[in-house]
């Protein structure tokens, strides 16, 4: 469903993170962030710059 809509499943998640655990939602973002940085540049949005600059 994700990939339908030109969504890359890598660079999405969710994660339950109550309001009283602050410190594990520090190591899910954290976490996440980490898995982004490694995946490099969002291939899409170079796309779309590519076909915007003509």
């Amino acid at each position: 469903m994700l990939e339908d809509a030109g969504v890359d499943p890598e660079r999405f998640t969710i994660e339950w993170v109550s309001s009283a655990e602050a410190p594990r939602f520090a190591e899910v973002v954290t976490r996440f962030t980490e898995k982004i940085r490694a995946l490099g540049p969002n291939p899409e949005k170079q796309i779309e710059s590519m076909l915007e600059a003509g």
